[in-house]
């Protein structure tokens, strides 16, 4: 009977026991999903997006921009935006130039390995990184741009990166032609140095200044402009009527603010970083540096088991990611056919008969300078305008052809624009009747880099208000967005104008225009996915596939 009662007790035990730690397996595992769900952070073509919902978001208190009025489908929107650029930084606290990651001493690995892939399938990298000990790094948040290419083919793509805030990373691409593909991963700023950039756009949103000349008769004074002007001196007040955009100058101390002739650029802050600081900004040891693979860094990829194409359509309402590739040197886009334009006859036959207005920054004015170069019947109209700001404007009289270009209005780092012609593009746009004549390209970001997001955010809403009041008086008009796109960095640019910096104002800009009803070149994949170095004004190659786009949305393949 003891015997019996004894066994029956230690078999309770057992099981008491065996639930314990069944119990706490279970609860691993749950806080290990719930771990990888919170900390995983999402970066599309080498840029950041946060998974979990943000709670708290604090705004800028810049220029009272936190004080707009707005409505509450506004304020949501804007919440959505600035939680989805919150970048997951190291919580940590000053850490030591040694102790940063260092791509030299950090590698990456092919993980799903084969003897080879088929075209459209995913190919995983594992990216790990160390710092300048060589001991592996604990936490995430630095900043990776990833591609593919197969230099003979002139074929290349970008990748997805996931940041799981250990120090790991994984890269997803999508093997979309056959051949040898080559794998590229590369540090553009660590952690440390992010750190660096997110503490100067809250703080010193005013490193780059502005300067307006005021003038009447013999007397002529020079002030400092900008969105907002610290201090109790006097202002002349250039916030736009219909758009509500801020804009001051200091008050002329003998002139009256109607007295003003110009805008331009005054120049860049200088001493902006401590000695630690500028050590995470070093050309050649962690701006744009490669990572290298401790192993092969090449797949072998070959055709689909039905036929050999190059070409991987992506299934309608599916997310398109990337959105195209290089071959031969040619874009192509996985959403629809893009027509090439290689004679200048195909664009005068395109563009017969249309006005093309081109709004915006430096980078779409190549765009206008394209044109004009390789199609001779664009003639230039002497306006007498200053060199590279505008406005330009071009006609082909025999086909009726108008080609117009304007710069943005202020921020914008020209050297000198004169006061009449800064106008908003908005309010440009206002003024344009629209139609099926009437073709519509924007860009505007490299000049907002150095500011708040909300900044960025309140030009783009009032911008989308006139597009989507052009289109609904005039559906037929064609409104094309051309994206931002990687530069070179060097110490100084990478304050002012970073890759960071752009692929935010360039994730708002895609949001705030999604389903608008308007078209998307998308400059940033076609710059990063190019063997050609970076630049802010991307060589003519790329501008063409650039234009070859843009001119597949005004006269697309007849089907």
């Amino acid at each position: 009977m003891w015997t019996n009662f004894f066994k029956l007790r230690f078999f309770c035990c057992l099981l008491a026991v065996l639930m314990v730690v069944v119990l706490v397996i279970i609860v691993t595992e749950v806080e290990y999903l719930d771990h990888e769900t919170v900390s995983a952070t999402f970066i599309d073509s080498s840029g950041q997006f946060v998974l979990s919902q943000a709670t708290g978001i604090s705004r800028n208190p810049y220029c009272g921009y936190e004080h707009q009025t707005l409505s509450s489908q506004e304020r949501l929107e804007e919440d959505s935006l600035l939680a989805a650029l919150q970048w997951q930084g190291p919580d940590v606290g000053l850490v030591p130039f040694v102790k940063s990651t260092d791509p030299s001493s950090s590698y990456f690995v092919i993980l799903n390995s084969a003897a080879f892939f088929r075209v459209g399938s995913q190919l995983e990298v594992l990216v790990h990184v160390h710092d300048f000990q060589r001991k592996p790094k604990k936490y995430g948040g630095d900043y990776l741009q990833a591609r593919i290419h197969s230099p003979k083919l002139r074929a290349g793509a970008v990748g997805r990166v996931v940041d799981y805030q250990n120090g790991f990373y994984k890269v997803f691409f999508t093997l979309l032609w056959s051949g040898k593909v080559k794998v590229s991963i590369s540090l553009v700023h660590p952690s440390e140095g992010i750190r660096v950039l997110q503490h100067l756009q809250e703080e010193k949103p005013d490193r780059v200044y502005f300067k307006s000349l005021f003038r009447s008769g013999r007397i002529s004074e020079t002030t400092e402009c900008n969105v907002c002007l610290p201090g109790s001196l006097p202002l002349c007040n250039f916030t736009d009527l219909y758009t509500g955009e801020p804009w001051f100058c200091f008050k002329p101390k003998k002139l009256p603010c109607s007295s003003r002739i110009n805008h331009y650029k005054g120049g860049y802050l200088k001493g902006l970083l401590t000695a630690t600081e500028s050590a995470f900004f070093q050309s050649g040891v962690n701006i744009k540096m490669p990572i290298n693979s401790s192993g092969p860094d090449w797949v072998t990829v070959v055709p689909r088991r039905i036929k050999e194409t190059n070409n991987v359509e992506v299934p309608e309402g599916s997310e398109t990611f990337p959105s195209g590739y290089y071959y031969k040197d040619q874009w192509r886009p996985r959403r629809f056919k893009m027509r090439h334009f290689n004679d200048p006859d195909n664009i005068t036959e395109c563009l017969q008969r249309k006005m093309v207005y081109l709004f915006g920054d430096s980078t779409i004015r190549q765009w206008f300078e394209y044109l004009t170069t390789f199609v001779p019947d664009l003639v230039e109209f002497q306006m007498g305008s200053p060199k590279n700001v505008g406005p330009f404007l071009a006609v082909d009289q025999k086909h009726n052809i108008l080609l117009k270009y304007r710069c943005h209005g202020p921020p914008i780092r020209f050297t000198s624009v004169f006061s009449n012609d800064l106008r908003y593009v908005a309010n440009e746009l206002n003024g344009i009747v629209g139609g099926r004549n009437t073709v519509i390209a924007i860009a505007l970001w490299s000049h907002f880099s150095t500011f708040p997001l909300e900044v960025y955010i309140r030009r783009l809403r009032n911008i989308r208000r006139s597009v989507v009041q052009l289109l609904d008086r005039s559906p037929k008009t064609v409104v094309v967005i051309r994206t931002a796109n990687a530069q070179e960095l060097g110490p100084e640019v990478s304050l002012f104008n970073s890759d960071w910096y752009n692929f935010q104002l360039d994730t708002i800009l895609r949001r705030m225009f999604s389903g608008v009803g308007v078209y998307l070149v998308d400059a940033w994949e076609m710059t990063l996915a190019h063997y050609l170095p970076h630049k802010l004004h991307p060589d003519e190659v790329i501008v063409k596939n650039q234009m070859d786009m843009f001119l597949s949305f005004v006269c697309p393949l007849e089907t």
